[in-house]
């Protein structure tokens, strides 16, 4: 053999061969412990969602045979109630004296006319009214102006602004009002003090249930709040008072007719502003769709 060869031996050979088995079975070995140590993981987090699902069922349970919650009232608890939450104590009150009023009330007979606060309170203005036509007409004619504006204000947000929510708030209210009138048509209160120019102009037929004067003002007031036009709004509602006042001096509407115009103003405004937050919410779920769609669409061409 030449001298500068290198020279390997059995014992030599046999090592190498040891340590390229031990080195193909290590990757084996570690993948056995990595998959002995996530089956131990898996383990330990399916014990904890039990333990969870226990604590769960066991706290259901517990509300649901614990003792009533007004058992665990305090003297402080109904003190806190009365000293913080003043506004439904004395709803409370309310509640209970005119449970007493409306059951020990005699009824107004059919043959009597209504019983009507409002017309009592307004007596003298209707007689005044009654004694001076000419002033009669006057007032018809600037509550006929204050309608207009109000229409104007509610065509305007929609029209000029973009806005429409108050337009479609009172689409709502006179739909509405123009069912319940319809559903339960009452008579003129005695006394009503009709006039040409009064809205709608002439004398003609009318619902009496709701106001919707009253409620058109409170709708158009509303929306000049959301857009911090409180001067506006401020001149809308003492002007909706005056109004309020005339119509009871003219008969021209119950007491009730314009108590729940307020409430009908209210209530549609808000049904406007959900029927607007459905609108958007489904508007975005149907771009999102869309766009989904592209992407998925785009990729597909993309990939072969």
């Amino acid at each position: 053999m030449d001298g500068g060869a290198p020279t390997f031996s059995a014992d030599s050979a046999a090592a190498a061969a040891t340590t390229a088995k031990t080195e193909t079975q290590t990757p084996a070995l570690a993948n056995g412990a990595v998959k002995r140590r996530s089956g131990g993981n898996n383990r330990t987090e399916a014990a904890a969602n039990g333990v969870k699902v226990m604590a769960a069922k066991k706290a259901l349970h517990y509300h649901s045979y614990s003792r009533p919650s007004f058992l665990k009232w305090r003297l402080q608890d109904a003190v806190h109630v009365a000293t913080h939450h003043w506004m439904p104590c004395l709803f409370a009150v309310g509640l209970l004296f005119f449970m007493a009023v409306e059951y020990t009330l005699r009824m107004v007979p059919p043959s009597s006319p209504p019983f009507d606060l409002g017309f009592i309170a307004t007596r003298s203005l209707h007689h005044l009214l009654q004694d001076s036509p000419n002033l009669n007409t006057v007032l018809a004619f600037l509550n006929t102006v204050f309608v207009g504006m109000q229409m104007i204000y509610i065509m305007g947000a929609w029209l000029i602004e973009g806005r429409p929510r108050a337009t479609i708030s009172a689409l709502f209210m006179f739909t509405c009002r123009g069912i319940l009138g319809y559903s339960t048509q009452l008579p003129l209160p005695q006394g009503f003090l009709g006039s040409g120019v009064d809205f709608p102009v002439g004398n003609v037929s009318f619902f009496l249930f709701f106001s919707g004067h009253v409620a058109g003002s409170v709708i158009a007031s509303l929306d000049m709040r959301r857009m911090k036009r409180h001067e506006l709004a401020w001149l809308f509602d003492v002007l909706n008072l005056l109004q309020a006042v005339r119509l009871l001096g003219t008969r021209g509407h119950y007491t009730i007719d314009l108590a729940v115009g307020v409430g009908a103003g209210i209530l549609f405004d808000s049904l406007a502003g959900k029927y607007e937050e459905f609108s958007h919410s489904k508007l975005l779920s149907l771009n999102g769709d869309h766009i989904n769609g592209v992407a998925n669409h785009t990729k597909r061409n993309l990939i072969p």
